[in-house]
């Protein structure tokens, strides 16, 4: 999340978002690791992390999560970053720090 708040106060929005993904894809990575003792599978959708753990996430932060999750599938994709870019503006990338914050937050309750 340190690199999400660096892209972010730097006005690079885009990989803010990319950032705020990561991040949580590792954390459920790493309560998948923890909850089911094997290695978490090779993949970045994080819905699929969240219910192979079996657990229910309060529905605002579930919202939340599921969102991240498509807006992901697009970041990886540079033909769309221009198009993005306009998308991902300072007060909506601010919400989605801070709404991956509380995700974290939550997630680390899990372990």
């Amino acid at each position: 999340m340190g690199t999400a708040d660096v892209m972010f106060k730097n006005k690079r929005y885009f990989y803010a978002v990319f950032m705020c993904h990561l991040s949580i894809e590792k954390a459920l990575k790493g309560l998948y690791q923890e909850k089911l003792t094997a290695l978490p599978p090779k993949t970045h959708n994080l819905v699929y992390l969240l219910n192979a753990v079996s657990i229910k996430p309060p529905d605002d932060i579930g919202r939340f999560i599921v969102k991240l999750n498509e807006a992901s599938v697009a970041t990886r994709y540079p033909e769309e970053i221009k198009e993005l870019s306009k998308s991902y503006t300072q007060p909506i990338v601010k919400g989605i720090i801070k709404s991956s914050k509380e995700a974290l937050k939550w997630i680390k309750t899990q372990f």
